[in-house]
């Protein structure tokens, strides 16, 4: 009854095994379980074995380093759709081809997306590249409330958890990590649903993780406006290399709009990495983190792709050391499931602050004069919204560069101590 249970719900844990109550065997039962070990220890045959060997010696020649993966997607709504399902899409990868354990791999997302009353597919969610459902599967540990920048940080310091599936970061000095953030940002900024991820905070725990050794090597792959400001000023000595959708200063884009869904499946970069890894798949040790930079950074012309950080030894790392060995055996399944009457608009795409807007006009065009007026409401309400969240980044960056001018000025020209009093 134990192992059925377990085979319903994949999320049973061993906590669920202190409440079971076990009778003492009886002789039949212990003669039974003999013979079902002998059994098992037969079947079990010698090339297994040598497969099993093979394996505990290439994890010793690498000093015993796994990969370890999070994955982030920090909006809600179904509107941003495509940020879920490029962190879906990327977790297939990383499990069915790509041969990363799914007990190192975090997921966080609203999971809002799959069965919202808008999406005329329930239960699926797909990623614009090729019609295939990539929610299916995919197992999230953090959602709805959980999905906190402080739980966020929490879990890259591998923190104990008391909610969700309690899964955290347990990667050590040999190991490798990889983190893919999606959502919308600012300046300094990454969205959650409810709550901003600063720049200061990530920095001290990026400072934190280095110092206690909690990595290798770190990769970060960051779709989101103004992405290039999380780490622009990150230091080349920490072994970190962060990949950006954009620069310090623009917009990241959404891509692929599908009119059935009414909303785009996909984010312009995301996509172009992603579909760059799945061409060169089963190669994965073939292609550089630099020749994906290079590679993708051509194919995005919407934003400026960008590359901070170590740019000395990750930078020619092979991306299986991040993305996995690529030696996994594809899922015919996985790689057969197309999504019927998928034929989103590829040419479209849209700067992700105006995606909204978009999304909404590109609905009132499907619908007729008569029955569009509360949409019509709508948009009138979210334009003089976006106007006003316009005109508050605008003031916010004017008051930052006078900020600074003031600072240079203080330091050309103040006594020594103001400096101080100012900051």
């Amino acid at each position: 009854k134990f192992f059925a249970d377990v085979k319903q719900n994949p999320h049973y844990t061993s906590n669920s095994c202190t409440s079971l109550q076990f009778s003492q065997p009886s002789f039949e039962m212990r003669i039974s379980l003999v013979v079902i070990c002998l059994l098992v220890g037969v079947s079990y045959s010698s090339s297994s074995v040598e497969s099993w060997l093979e394996t505990a010696k290439e994890e010793t020649s690498t000093g015993g380093g796994k990969i370890w993966a999070v994955l982030v997607a920090g909006s809600s709504g179904f509107w941003n759709y495509r940020h879920q399902a490029d962190v879906c899409h990327l977790y297939q990868l990383l499990t069915r081809k790509h041969g990363i354990p799914r007990q190192q791999i975090i997921v966080m997302m609203m999971n809002d997306i799959a069965y919202n009353e808008e999406n005329p597919t329930p239960g699926v969610i797909v990623n614009a590249l090729h019609g295939v459902d990539v929610y299916e599967g995919t197992m999230i540990d953090y959602m709805q409330g959980d999905v906190t920048p402080e739980n966020f940080l929490n879990i890259l310091m591998g923190r104990r958890m008391g909610y969700g599936s309690m899964k955290t970061l347990r990667s050590g000095p040999n190991d490798y990590v990889f983190v893919n953030f999606v959502d919308h940002g600012d300046t300094g900024i990454l969205g959650f649903p409810n709550d901003e991820l600063h720049l200061k905070d990530l920095t001290a725990t990026l400072n934190e993780m280095h110092e206690q050794k909690r990595y290798k090597q770190m990769l970060w792959y960051v779709e989101a406006c103004f992405s290039g400001s999380m780490f622009q000023n990150l230091s080349p000595d920490m072994n970190i290399t962060a990949h950006t959708a954009a620069n310090a200063e623009e917009s990241s884009y959404a891509c692929v709009f599908d009119k059935k869904r009414g909303t785009y499946l996909g984010d312009c970069w995301s996509l172009n990495w992603l579909n760059n890894t799945e061409q060169i798949f089963p190669h994965l040790e073939q292609e550089t983190v630099e020749e994906q930079y290079e590679a993708v950074k051509k194919l995005t012309t919407e934003s400026h792709a960008m590359i901070y950080g170590d740019l000395d030894v990750i930078y020619h790392e092979p991306i299986s050391t991040f993305l996995g060995q690529g030696n996994a055996v594809a899922s015919d399944e996985y790689d057969s499931q197309v999504v019927s009457d998928f034929s989103p608009v590829r040419e479209a795409s849209v700067a992700t602050p105006d995606a909204l807007l978009d999304t909404l006009r590109r609905r009132q065009e499907a619908l007729l004069p008569e029955v569009d007026e509360e949409l019509e409401a709508e948009i009138r309400y979210h334009e003089k919204t976006e106007q006003k969240v316009q005109e508050v980044t605008t003031t916010r960056k004017r008051n930052r560069r006078f900020r600074r001018y003031l600072k240079e000025i203080v330091l050309r020209v103040a006594p020594e101590g103001m400096l101080a009093a100012f900051q």
